[in-house]
């Protein structure tokens, strides 16, 4: 089975310049069934300390070190590690 680990989303900058990509786990984003988007839940500390990349160079996500560093780093465990 699939399933989404992580969403990606801009951040920082000003006026779009300067802006990072950060990865952020799944489990961040709730959905608001009324106004029809999601909405990031975690405190904007978080997200303000966190490792972001630029376009031109992501980071291997497919490396399960990224991925757990990345969602202890939201203070989620991964759900991979649930599973096995």
């Amino acid at each position: 089975s699939c399933r989404i680990a992580y969403a990606v989303l801009s951040f920082g900058g000003f006026l779009k310049m300067g802006n990072k990509l950060f990865a952020i786990p799944w489990e961040t984003l709730k959905v608001d069934t009324v106004k029809k988007e999601f909405v990031l839940h975690i405190d904007k500390s978080r997200l303000e300390n966190a490792t972001g990349f630029n376009k031109d160079s992501w980071p291997n996500m497919a490396d399960p070190t990224f991925g757990s560093t990345l969602y202890r780093h939201y203070g989620f465990k991964p759900y991979w590690e649930s599973a096995a």
